[in-house]
């Protein structure tokens, strides 16, 4: 049986207001979390190596296969606070297929 392959959201997320953003920020942990998410990265410094770095915080949440990654971004809890994040940030988002672990 093959592994799944593991997907990645990749968030850069310019906020312009904190406290809007807040109620968005209570909730989201809780809403990746119930289908598998992990985040993986949030903040913290970044070393442009190569080209433009992100404009904003970096924020990157695994889940177990591409299927999970949308089945959250698509749930009804997650919709229900998306528009926070619209409304109170301006963000650049990418869904990223990972590779499979080997079999050994």
């Amino acid at each position: 049986m093959k592994p799944s392959e593991p997907a990645y959201f990749i968030f850069d997320v310019v906020i312009h207001d904190p406290a809007a953003m807040q109620p968005y920020r209570e909730k989201v942990e809780a809403s990746y979390q119930a289908f598998g998410g992990k985040r993986l990265v949030m903040g913290g410094q970044c070393n442009t190596v190569e080209g433009s770095g992100p404009q904003g915080m970096l924020v990157m949440l695994q889940f177990d296969s591409v299927e999970q990654a949308h089945a959250w971004h698509d749930s009804p809890s997650y919709q229900e606070i998306i528009h926070y994040r619209h409304a109170a940030a301006r963000t650049n988002a990418w869904l990223v297929k990972g590779v499979a672990p080997e079999q050994h």
